[in-house]
């Protein structure tokens, strides 16, 4: 796969409310795709006409991708979806106000998202369903300094404050050679909720080998730094200050042209690239029961793995396994099987990675038990 942004993701992010059009053929026809291989398998393009998903910011260029792909199968519906962050997207699915949520965490009982979800679908479970993997980057803007290896626990130490200055001794030491300048380390962080966040922060549980105590969560518990809204926001933020760093999606560090950090988890640094993302992912273990595909990224995080880029993020579509209404049942089945499949082939384009198959299998299996 290729990691980068593709033209006409870049052009179609200057939309600002995505319109997905999609359409009324026949549902017997497999669509207007007609489909094959190449385009997917048949969908059923019947049912609600204007779909709508809100939540993760970090998916979001995937969502753009797909729908370019969901257009061609669908011609004639609409789906918009509003990059309003994780924390948003839960909130949205749960109060019935979205038809599904984007999210870059699992809903978590313990703060009753899975109550208020199961609420929402009528007393059936709410299903997370990963549908985008990408990695996070650790991404820096100091002149001069090209190339930037930090473990865990350095990340850690620069993240809660611990570490102040880019020629600190510890960061010296893992980036022999380097100019590192005796600058001010200005932290830069989400200021709204996200997945993003809480993943990033469980990286640094996992990895830190006990530095990291503030804890995890979708606000950042830094104490440090100063805040920026939604990827974007953090991005831009990183790239007009000297002396930053931040924890962003690959595609926006890309946009911006950030320095992104080598990661050592113990088995020596690891670029973020495609055959060291691709390995972390293929260890990614699921925890959910049934069609709730949840998974398991703590072990990846913590995993000295050779050649694993280990910083790597799952977007999860949240949807009712049971309580919609046909026509929304049908459409969301329609959407989602769509991106699953002939949605993947542009992803790595715009710096995602696609499904692996075995795993895309499982996924079409928990979207065709949706009702």
């Amino acid at each position: 796969m290729k990691l980068k942004t593709p033209g006409v993701v870049l052009a179609m992010a200057a939309v600002g409310a995505l319109a997905l059009s999609a359409c009324g053929s026949d549902p017997n026809s497999g669509g207007a795709a007609g489909g094959g291989e190449a385009a997917g398998p048949p969908v059923d393009c019947s049912g609600k006409a204007n779909l709508t998903g809100e939540g993760s910011s970090a998916q979001k260029n995937a969502i753009d991708v797909f729908i370019q792909a969901y257009q061609q199968k669908c011609p004639g519906k609409n789906l918009a979806y509003t990059p309003s962050g994780s924390g948003a997207g839960v909130k949205q699915f749960t109060a019935g106000l979205s038809d599904f949520g984007g999210s870059d965490s699992a809903l978590k009982a313990d703060n009753g998202e899975v109550d208020a979800a199961n609420k929402r679908c009528q007393g059936n479970p709410a299903w997370n369903l990963p549908l985008v993997f990408g990695p996070v980057a650790i991404a820096y803007n100091v002149k001069g300094v090209e190339n930037l290896t930090l473990s865990g626990e350095t990340a850690a130490k620069i993240f809660d404050g611990s570490i102040t200055k880019w020629n600190d001794p510890a960061i010296a030491a893992q980036n022999t050679g380097a100019q590192l300048p005796d600058l001010p380390i200005s932290v830069i962080y989400r200021s709204d909720e996200s997945g993003t966040t809480d993943n990033f922060q469980q990286y640094l549980q996992a990895a830190s080998k006990g530095a990291w105590t503030k804890g995890a969560g979708k606000k950042f518990v830094g104490g440090v730094g100063s805040g920026a809204n939604q990827s974007a926001g953090v991005s831009q933020a990183v790239s007009s200050t000297d002396g930053t760093i931040s924890y962003v999606e690959l595609s926006y560090a890309q946009d911006n042209k950030l320095g992104m950090a080598k990661l050592d988890n113990g088995a020596g640094p690891v670029a973020l690239n495609n055959d060291t993302v691709g390995k972390a992912i293929s260890s990614a273990k699921i925890t959910g029961e049934g069609n709730d595909l949840r998974l398991d990224l703590k072990s990846v995080y913590g995993a000295a793995t050779p050649g694993a880029y280990p910083l790597i993020l799952a977007t999860y579509e949240l949807v009712c396994s049971k309580g919609y209404t046909p026509d929304v049942a049908s459409s969301v089945k329609s959407f989602l099987t769509t991106a699953a499949t002939s949605g993947q082939a542009q992803l790595s384009e715009a710096g995602y990675a696609p499904l692996p198959e075995e795993f895309k299998q499982k996924l079409l299996t928990a979207i065709n038990a949706i009702s």
